[in-house]
């Protein structure tokens, strides 16, 4: 039956190839034997090899999450200001990756880990008390347990969705000039965490990235240079790992979404939590 369908398809082709000759003054519009296995392939599986792209939610053991695109970009990367380690603004282009909707929760946390070590519970609070190296444990088993290739987000990622992506607006916070719109930090947070996407979302639909809990990216941390950079993915030596978007704990200041912190990758902290990305 296979082959049958491969042969009709094959005809198919060639009869399309024909009409087409008819009106193709370039010589372009062909369908070739790549086009034909890819046709044959997404009527036996139902998958195309080059599929849009678009948002997803996934399940782990009954706890869903959401995975937002992200479309690839060229964006000033760092900040024109006096603190030295968001400076000298430098080019950046990525290319397009996912991100999470909200930062990782205790419930999506447990029902990978089987335990919870956050300061404050609840099931839809950011889990924080998570050091570095936990979060790649737990993106080991997320892995297995969803056959995905999920990670965290690298440093230059993670700015380039906080400040919106190719629908940035130029905010100083993620998603607004106002901080209390979006952000749990210092002056409205009561000293503690907040349930994940409470406040306004940014311009891709992105939540808490500026306050709640900073997050954890895959980046050693390193000073910047001057030079245009493609998918950076930081520096390849040194003892600490990069930590973004402010916290609960913090002033407006260090919510900004170019601010920046670091940290030895043993660290637990109850305002470090993360996000995932792939």
């Amino acid at each position: 039956m296979r082959k049958l369908l491969f042969c009709l398809l094959i005809l198919t082709s060639a009869a399309v190839n024909a009409q087409l000759a008819k009106y193709d003054v370039n010589n372009d519009l062909k369908v070739n034997s790549a086009d034909v296995v890819e046709i044959y392939n997404y009527i036996i599986t139902g998958e195309s090899e080059d599929p849009d792209p678009s948002d997803a939610t996934y399940t782990v053991n009954d706890v869903s999450f959401k995975m937002i695109v992200v479309e690839g970009g060229t964006f000033q990367m760092g900040q024109s200001a006096d603190k030295n380690d968001v400076t000298p603004v430098h080019s950046v282009t990525l290319s397009s990756y996912s991100i999470g909707e909200t930062e990782v929760t205790q419930a999506l946390w447990t029902a990978v880990m089987g335990s919870n070590p956050s300061n404050w519970k609840g099931d839809n609070l950011p889990v924080e008390k998570v050091s570095w190296n936990d979060c790649q444990t737990f993106i080991t088993k997320l892995n297995q347990l969803t056959g995905k290739t999920f990670r965290l987000p690298t440093e230059a990622e993670w700015e380039f969705a906080a400040k919106g992506g190719t629908k940035s607006q130029g905010y100083t916070y993620s998603g607004s000039n106002t901080i209390g719109n979006v952000a749990w930090y210092y002056s409205n947070s009561s000293s503690k965490t907040h349930p994940v996407a409470t406040k306004q979302a940014n311009e891709l639909g992105i939540y808490d990235m500026s306050g709640n809990v900073y997050e954890w990216c895959q980046d050693l941390y390193g000073s910047y240079n001057s030079s245009a950079q493609t998918n950076p993915t930081g520096p390849t030596s040194g003892s600490t790992r990069v930590n973004r978007g402010g916290s609960w704990y913090d002033d407006a200041g260090n919510c900004h979404t170019a601010n920046r912190y670091r940290i030895t990758p043993a660290s637990t902290l109850s305002f470090l939590g993360f996000r995932l990305a792939f």
